[in-house]
Order: C-alpha cells, then structure tokens, then sequence
C-alpha cells in the first residue's frame, strides 16, 4: 500500500506537471527549430511571440464571456484560439517583410538575424505590456478539474491523492494532434516536402523551383500556431504574465538544443527532457521517499535538491552540458 501511495505522489506531483510542462515545451521548441532549420537563424523574439498569441487569444476570450458564449467543461479560450493563431500569423508575416526580408536578400551573416530578432522581442514585449499589463491574467473556465484528490482517495482508499487538471488533460492531448498533423504535413505534402528539401540544401531546392518566398511564409505561419497554441496552453495550465515568456525562451531553446536544431523530433524529445529535468530536480522528494523506506529512516530534510525559484538554472545546466559535450543534440540536428 504505501508502495501505490508512492506511486501516486510520484504521479501527482512528478510525473503528470512534467507531461503537461514538457508538451508545452515541445510545441515551443518545435517553432525554434523550423526557423532555425529552414530560415536558419535563432529566433529570440519567439518567446514574446508566444506572448502575443496567448495576449490575443485572453482578449477574444474575454469578448466572448462578455456575449456569454461557454464551451461548458471546455475553457472559452479554445474557441478564442484559431483568432490568436490567424492574428500571430499576420504579426510574424508584416514582422519577416519589414525586419527579416532584407537582411535574407543581402545574405547577412546569421549573427545579424539574430540581433535583429531580439530587437523584435523588446518591440513585441513592449507591445503586449502596454495593451494588457505587466501583471496575472487569468483567462481559464470551464471545469478545473477532470477529478480531484480527494475524488481519487475516495475512489481507491490509499492515504495519497492524485488530481488530474483539466488544462493539464487538453495540453497533452492538444500537443499530441499539433504534432501528429505537423509530421503529416511536413512527410506526406508537396509543401512539407518543399520546406524539407529548401532546409537542406537551399540552392539544390531553387534549382528544383521550389518558391522560397512561399516556403519562408509558410514557415512562419505554422511557427505562429505553433507559439499562439504553446503559449495558450502554458497560460491556461499556469497563468498569462508577459515577463513569463521571456523567461521561458532559456528552457524553449534548451530544448531544442538538446533534442538537436533543426530537428522536430529532436525539439519533442528535448522538452520533455528539459520538462522532466527541471521538475525533478526542484521537487522535494520527502513524501516519496517516506512511503517506500521505514519509518526510521524517514529523512528530516525535505530532499530538494534546488528550490523551484531556481528551475531555470536547470535548462541552463543542461544546455551548457550539451554544448560543451554534444554540440548536434540528441538526434544529431545541425550544430551550434
């Protein structure tokens, strides 16, 4: 019995926010790298561009509470969503035309890309805190939670709980379609196969006429869904502060990085890594630990290793780890 309420600890406190934590993660990371693999430059403005998505999606949410439109168990903001994506697509467009074209049409280094880009993200970040505030919003309704603690004690009779949120439930499920139709699209369609063979070998692709204004557009249209959904889904599970994007450009590109630039699979498989890093290490691990050894050896302490102020040290760890010993990631994408 106190083996289950181990396990159920474990489940509660570990293993499902690192779930719901790691797809956001992914959904981030995966926008990274396609810019970093077909536009070939590190995108530091994706973090406020998530910003701006979710900002986008809070607003029609709100209009639609005030008409009394409801999803009834289902938050509204899902129904706000396909407005923030269309929306963020615009922004990230007018953004390539104005800042990023020219620079790809003198073929300057990527360091200028760069710099370029996190102009772009004071700009954004500037933007979003003006129209909506520095602080909390709260946009989540519908029901909160799938089933409660106290539900799950009642139901199985172990001393521990488990609670499954909702928006912990629609974030996985969410991030499992986003990424099943990202694979379809990118392995079964021309124009997937177009962005693929354009990331590369650039001049083989224009040899073979494929657009590249098209596939540039494109790239940022799924890079825009990619950051209005990431970003709405971490807004609903936790809450919506635009200093809080910013800060999780480290752990997006950690990600990346990790899984390998340039790789989809690799940005998947890093924010889980980072997800999963990041959780356990600032977790206290004393309830856990209580269940499975006796009683006299139950620890004092509460076993953690780092307090969660400190989460982001971790993907900063991690990263430099990799840079240092495995520069290509995990599945050997394109080296930093």
């Amino acid at each position: 019995m106190d083996l289950l309420n181990a396990i159920v600890a474990l489940s509660n406190f570990v293993l499902i926010p690192a779930m719901a934590y790691g797809s956001q993660l992914a959904l981030g990371a995966l926008g990274v790298t396609l810019i970093y693999g077909i536009l070939r430059f590190s995108n530091f403005a994706h973090g406020d561009t998530m910003s701006f998505g979710t900002m986008v999606v809070i607003l029609f949410t709100w209009l639609f509470q005030s008409w009394g439109l409801s999803l009834g168990p289902l938050p509204v903001a899902l129904l706000a969503l396909p407005f923030g994506i269309a929306i963020t697509a615009l922004l990230v467009l007018g953004t390539d035309k104005v800042v990023y074209a020219y620079y790809r049409r003198v073929k300057a280094k990527p360091i200028v890309l760069v710099m370029a880009s996190i102009g772009v993200m004071f700009v954004l970040n500037g933007v979003v805190r003006l129209i909506i505030g520095p602080g909390d919003q709260n946009f989540a309704d519908g029901a909160r939670f799938v089933f409660t603690a106290r539900d799950f004690k009642e139901w199985s009779g172990l001393a521990e709980g488990l609670a499954l949120k909702s928006t912990q439930l629609i974030t996985v499920i969410t991030a499992a379609i986003v990424v099943a139709l990202l694979f379809w699209f990118l392995n079964r369609t021309r124009t997937g196969k177009s962005m693929r063979a354009y990331s590369d070998n650039e001049d083989l692709a224009l040899l073979s006429g494929i657009n590249p204004e098209r596939v540039v557009a494109i790239t940022w249209i799924i890079v825009a869904a990619l950051a209005a959904i990431a970003g709405t889904l971490y807004g609903l599970d936790k809450s919506f502060k635009p200093f809080t994007y910013f800060q999780l450009l480290l752990p997006i590109f950690a990600s990346a990085i990790v899984g390998g630039l340039g790789s989809p699979l690799g940005a998947i498989a890093g924010g889980f890594v980072i997800a999963f890093s990041e959780v356990m290490v600032t977790y206290a691990w004393k309830k856990v630990v209580t269940y499975i050894v006796p009683e006299t050896w139950a620890p004092d302490g509460l076993l953690q290793l780092l307090s969660t102020d400190y989460k982001f040290a971790v993907s900063f760890a991690i990263l430099v780890i990799v840079l240092l010993f495995r520069p290509t990631g995990l599945f050997r994408g394109k080296s930093v």
